[in-house]
């Protein structure tokens, strides 16, 4: 049991949250009385499950030694030696082979998504990870492969607007952890990822600026260009909330290296949301209305 639950913990459910992008497919196609639709969904996200958490067990073999002088990451099951390193493998083994024969199995076109996300994720664990920029870019090109995911899942077209959303909010998001990162570890951010040498915090809050700014207008132009209607303006005050709620949370100590735990404990973003995901749902239905 012991061991069971540090390879559950390894695999790091917290983090499949983000593969809840795949179901926004069934809100912005309407599809979300379709039981078909939500069982295809609901398999693509399981399936996504699996893959990112044979990721972050990579991920973790990897970089095990720099993890173990980490001030938080020394707890992970590989790093403190209560998940065999053998065992790790094994399951990835397990996890990407599962993974990727059931997305096949739901669709080529699924199945061609999980394998470029799967490339991608592979890609940063053995290379980009250590390179200045072009980790957090890998990093956002995971999400617009998972909302892609989530369309091909249910055989609908993917909005560019809607992805060009997506990569901003999530360059935003990687940047604002390579921040916290940077603030946790300090002196020592260089000795753990060769990459957090070359960021500064001055450039990162920069960098942070500019891709709110983006990730604002680009959801304001989708509302009114790339939506179905343009009653979805009426979302856009919520993403406001949510992004300056979300730079709120970073600007105190401690915020920000984990956003999915970030979302799950704090109410008002959690809140945004289900509202978020409610006013797309009577909006589109006011656009057909009239």
């Amino acid at each position: 049991m012991t061991l069971f639950k540090a390879l559950i913990k390894a695999l790091r459910p917290k983090q499949w949250i983000k593969n809840g992008l795949l179901l926004v497919a069934i809100v912005f196609s309407e599809r979300y009385l379709d039981l078909d639709a939500w069982m295809k969904v609901s398999a693509g996200v399981a399936l996504f499950c699996m893959l990112s958490s044979s990721g972050y067990l990579v991920n973790d073999l990897k970089d095990v030694e720099a993890d173990r002088g980490h001030p938080k990451k020394k707890f992970r099951p590989i790093a403190s030696g209560e998940l065999p390193v053998g065992v790790a493998w094994a399951a990835v083994a397990v996890l990407v082979a599962g993974g990727l024969a059931g997305s096949f199995a739901l669709n080529t076109h699924f199945g061609i998504a999980a394998v470029t996300y799967l490339f991608i994720t592979l890609s940063y664990s053995n290379f980009f990870k250590h390179t200045a920029i072009l980790d957090v870019m890998l990093l956002s090109s995971g999400f617009i492969v998972r909302a892609v995911a989530g369309a091909e899942a249910i055989g609908v077209a993917s909005s560019p607007w809607f992805l060009t959303c997506i990569a901003f909010g999530a360059l935003f998001i990687g940047l604002i952890k390579r921040l916290a990162e940077i603030r946790l570890l300090k002196d020592e951010a260089g000795a753990h990822r060769k990459a957090l040498e070359e960021y500064s915090e001055p450039l990162l809050l920069q960098l942070i600026s500019i891709t709110t700014a983006c990730s604002l207008i680009s959801y304001a132009l989708y509302t009114f260009e790339g939506a179905a209607t343009q009653w979805m303006m009426l979302t856009l005050p919520i993403v406001i909330f949510a992004v300056f709620r979300y730079l709120l949370l970073v600007s105190m100590e401690g915020e920000g290296g984990e956003p999915s735990s970030t979302l799950l404990k704090d109410k008002p973003l959690l809140l945004s949301v289900v509202a978020f995901l409610a006013v797309s749902i009577v909006a589109m239905k006011l656009g057909h209305a009239g």
